[in-house]
């Protein structure tokens, strides 16, 4: 596991290295905002340990910065022990808090709950295959099989699908499925009529009476609840 220490104090990330390191981390280090950035840009890690106060970028900045670019866990430390700094930190996505002192022993405890609880959910979500009728719908190996036969869909119309059967039930518009989908501004509503009409006749769910892929009049399309 590889974790980026991200602290101003030398001596505390010299010591706390040297523990994670005996334990079986790669471990980085940086010693302000700026630099722990570039370092964590530039590398993948599975956890960060991030101080609140640093120089150059704050940790909370830091923080929000790591949250944008996705889900590696955070354990923020700092010196302050607010009931107040503890829910600014969480609420900017950490996944735990320790205030300095603290002891190492328990900081590595809390890592390895933390990356425990990461690689459980990680398995969950690589194992979750959705389903209705005949249809079948796999995220991780983007692949659909239709009477246990594979259904060719380029790229955006499985996306769609997906988006729709992961989300049973509930109606989105056409700009809503082109915003989520293509992650842009829709410039065209009637791109999304064109590709929901290719997957229907693709998952032979064209003209039934009660469709896999259904139409809320002025409002837009969802997935049939089973």
């Amino acid at each position: 596991m590889k974790v980026l220490i991200i602290d101003d104090e030398k001596l505390l990330v010299k010591g706390l290295k040297k523990s994670l390191e005996q334990e079986g981390f790669q471990v980085s280090a940086a010693y302000d905002g700026e630099e722990g950035l570039k370092i964590f840009e530039t590398n993948g890690f599975d956890l960060v340990i991030l101080d609140l106060m640093l120089p150059k970028i704050d940790g909370i900045s830091v923080c929000r910065r790591i949250r944008q670019m996705g889900d590696t866990p955070v354990i923020m430390l700092t010196a302050k022990d607010s009931d107040v700094d503890k829910i600014l930190g969480l609420e900017l996505g950490a996944d735990d808090y320790m205030t300095k002192p603290f002891n190492t022993r328990e900081l590595i405890a809390r890592m390895r709950a933390i990356l425990r609880r990461v690689e459980k959910q990680e398995n969950k979500e690589k194992e979750t295959v959705y389903t209705s009728g005949d249809l079948e719908v796999n995220p991780n190996y983007r692949v659909v099989k239709k009477t246990d036969r594979e259904v060719e869909l380029t790229p955006k119309e499985f996306d769609i699908l997906e988006l729709l059967i992961r989300n049973k039930g509930r109606v989105f518009s056409r700009e809503e499925i082109f915003t989520l989908v293509w992650q842009e501004p829709c410039l065209d509503t009637r791109t999304i009529d064109v590709h929901i009409k290719n997957l229907r006749e693709k998952l032979r769910d064209h003209g039934k009476e009660s469709p896999m892929i259904q139409t809320k009049w002025g409002v837009g399309y969802y997935f049939r609840r089973d």
